[in-house]
């Protein structure tokens, strides 16, 4: 299993429609980068979020989420509160290949400022827009910038495929087409 560069990213686009919609190189024309990037592909954030909120002092819990913990939001930016998180999904929708396995972890512009982003492995065959959970570990309130570049994706390749995907086993987050919230 092997990381790849950035032509092995293409071509699999081409073959898989892997990513869509898909930025051949990487945009910086004012704004926190998007694309593909030497041994990966960065993601872009889209104007929607769930921003957590202690409103209603609800005990976080994964195997029974209260949804009231959650503020919905729309716009350009969005501001975290400080010591919080919002949960918010790529622009870009996801098909990963049997045979390939992804990382995704934050870009540095944000970490530099204490704003950490969170993404689960994507599964061989796994696809769907991604739900990311974006943390402002600050003491102060904390910018995101929608339709810009907020973490990177590593691509590896395996040597063989794997005895059961993703897609195999029907997993309970398989095609998600909105910010998805936990499920048991």
């Amino acid at each position: 299993m092997g990381l790849k560069p950035d032509h092995w990213i293409r071509d699999m686009v081409k073959e898989h429609s892997m990513i869509e919609p898909f930025a051949e190189n990487q945009v910086r024309n004012g704004v926190i980068s998007y694309g593909v990037s030497s041994y990966g592909y960065d993601v872009r954030v889209t104007d929607e979020y769930k921003i957590f909120t202690n409103v209603h002092s609800a005990i976080v819990d994964p195997k029974q989420f209260d949804t009231r913990s959650m503020v919905d939001y729309q716009g350009e930016v969005c501001v975290i509160p400080p010591n919080s998180f919002a949960l918010a999904r790529t622009v870009e929708y996801f098909r990963i290949p049997r045979g390939v396995l992804t990382v995704c972890v934050g870009k540095s512009t944000y970490a530099r400022c204490g704003i950490i982003v969170n993404v689960t492995p994507f599964e061989p065959e796994w696809e769907g827009f991604v739900t990311l959970e974006i943390s402002n570990t600050t003491p102060l309130p904390a910018k995101i910038y929608s339709n810009e570049g907020i973490a990177q994706v590593l691509f590896f390749e395996a040597d063989e495929e794997c005895e059961t995907s993703y897609a195999d086993k029907k997993g309970k987050y398989q095609k998600q087409q909105s910010i998805v919230l936990p499920k048991l």
